[in-house]
């Protein structure tokens, strides 16, 4: 008759063993959930900015406004066409692990001007 008592003891040892890769594997999923809110954030700075920039408003202040709270905003940079204002809105990418660095997210978006 098999020891049943030791294959649950192996069974605990082996779970053991796995699970750091199960917690790498679940902070990987929300690093990446992280970085599209990153992304999609950067976008709707990069629309407030346009949209106050291209009726002469505080754009850089609009811009930082649009972002939540707790992500940094490098920085909401307008270009000034004939017609239209575009602005580049760089927001950083926060890391959930020490040592994991990622490029800022980057978004333009084109707005046309109010004369």
């Amino acid at each position: 008759m098999p020891n049943t008592r030791r294959d649950r003891g192996q069974v605990a040892i082996e779970y053991i063993g796995f699970l750091p890769i199960l917690l790498l594997v679940a902070l990987a999923a929300v690093q990446l959930g992280l970085i599209a809110y990153t992304a999609q954030q950067a976008g709707t700075a990069a629309r407030a900015g346009a949209r106050s920039a291209s009726l002469e408003g505080p754009y850089e202040a609009d811009c930082r406004a649009a972002v939540s709270s707790w992500l940094e905003v490098r920085g909401c940079t307008p270009s000034y066409g004939a017609d239209e204002v575009t602005v580049t809105a760089t927001v950083e990418i926060p890391s959930l692990v020490p040592g994991w660095t990622f490029d800022p997210a980057v978004k333009t978006a084109t707005m046309p001007r109010d004369h």
